[in-house]
């Protein structure tokens, strides 16, 4: 009886919650990264050099990081529904705003601001879901969220490429139309926010009360599993755990928005229109949805996270290796798919291991702390890349580069392994 209800439960708010909040990343991760097709035209019109532009499009990232534990804090005590509704609008005019942008001070400056405006939404989704689904269940959910990112790619190319196309029209850039379209969905979906997520299990009315008890007994007594001394926020913050896993996802963050913000460039350069350019690069997102999602559930089934965050970035290093020596577009289409593979792939699990040693104010402020520092790869490693490129003229040292970090995320995820089975087996010598 106990399993029926279980499995009614976690169907239920499977279908009630991932659906809608994979539409909210989906959003965010199209205004995120929608500067790397607006470059394709946008930089010629303002002037700008790949260092500019590379500088320009990771500053995202520093807006984020300052803002981001506060944020995921603020989330956490005023409740999900009105936080992630804030955010939304206000990224959504920020994006927009970025039609306006004249000259490198009001492309940093844009750019900045809407770090700031994000911050919060990522990592406050995470720890949503760890309000309403079991730790055995993380993995695979938190994989249907995060495919909303390649998602997003897919889906977000074609119609950024087309858009670009607008140019001209009432006397509007068609990057500046883009960015003015694009912009609208956060808007509208910020305040349909406020009316459809339930910020509890505990307010979940859409639930029948043994419904609701059941979900409300079960993640109680995973709370009340934990060590009650990661409850405190600087606990969160402090644990070398959470540093260690920084560090892993700022490889894996320096990978993906090398891809988001780099790969149209790459793949323009084999002399193809922009619409063209966003269909080749929806290509590889394609095949990264399904890895993601398969390695996911493979991770899940075994209660294996390691090897799954290990293989993965190596993957992702051996595409972008691969990518420096492709010189047709179908290689490079290859390359990306392979990084696209191993960068999404690497993601759930690597998000299920936070929530297994922290609960309440130092999850919030760990997971936050995780996503902030590790996002600082997404201003390094496209950073690195536009000033290599304007350096040596070509994308091969900055893709050597990022692949480098990507091969220190995976030993760094087997050292930090290594400690905890070490520090598992001195626990249990103890308790003998």
């Amino acid at each position: 009886m106990t399993s029926d209800l279980e499995t009614r439960v976690l169907r239920k708010i499977t279908w009630r919650i991932v659906p809608f909040i994979m539409v909210l990343y989906l959003i965010a991760f199209i205004d995120r990264v929608n500067i790397g097709f607006a470059s394709l035209t946008m930089n010629q019109d303002l002037g700008f050099s790949s260092t500019v532009f590379g500088v320009g499009a990771g500053i995202f990232f520093l807006g984020y990081f300052l803002f981001e534990v506060p944020s995921n804090l603020i989330l956490h005590k005023v409740g999900a529904r009105i936080w992630i509704a804030r955010v939304m609008i206000t990224w959504g005019l920020v994006s927009g705003a970025m039609a306006l942008v004249q000259g490198t001070s009001s492309f940093y400056t844009l750019r900045f601001l809407l770090g700031v405006a994000e911050a919060g939404f990522f990592p406050g989704i995470i720890l949503y879901l760890s309000y309403w689904f079991p730790a055995r269940r993380r993995a695979a959910v938190t994989a249907m969220f995060m495919a909303a990112a390649p998602l997003a790619t897919a889906i977000g190319s074609p119609i950024s490429g087309a858009l670009l196309e607008m140019h001209g029209i009432w006397g509007l850039a068609g990057w500046q139309w883009m960015f003015i379209i694009e912009a609208v969905p956060a808007v509208i979906f910020g305040v349909v926010v406020l009316f459809f997520l339930t910020d509890r299990p505990e307010k979940a009315k859409w639930l029948t009360d043994d419904e609701r008890a059941w979900l409300v007994k079960t993640m109680e007594q995973e709370q009340a599993g934990k060590v009650k001394a990661s409850h405190g926020i600087w606990a969160g913050l402090a644990d070398v755990r959470v540093l260690a896993l920084s560090l892993i996802y700022f490889g894996t963050s320096a990978g993906l928005y090398t891809l988001g913000i780099w790969a149209p460039q790459i793949i323009k350069s084999f002399g193809l229109s922009s619409f063209h350019v966003g269909l080749i690069n929806s290509i590889p997102a394609v095949f990264a949805v399904i890895g993601m999602i398969v390695w996911a559930r493979h991770s899940d089934k075994t209660g294996e996270r390691t090897w799954h965050v290990v293989g993965a970035c190596l993957l992702a290093a051996a595409g972008l290796v691969f990518a420096t020596g492709a010189t047709t577009v179908f290689a490079v289409m290859i390359a990306l798919t392979l990084v696209n593979i191993g960068i999404s792939a690497s993601k759930p699990p690597l998000w299920s291991m936070p929530t297994m040693f922290l609960s309440g104010p130092a999850a919030a402020a760990g997971i936050a702390t995780i996503n902030s520092l590790g996002n600082l790869g997404g201003f390094v490693g496209p950073s690195m890349i536009g000033w290599i490129k304007d350096t040596t003229g070509s994308f091969a040292g900055g893709l050597y580069f990022v692949a480098a970090l990507l091969v220190i995320s995976a030993v760094v995820t087997l050292i930090l392994a290594r400690g905890a089975s070490r520090e598992a087996t001195r626990t249990a010598s103890i308790q003998h």
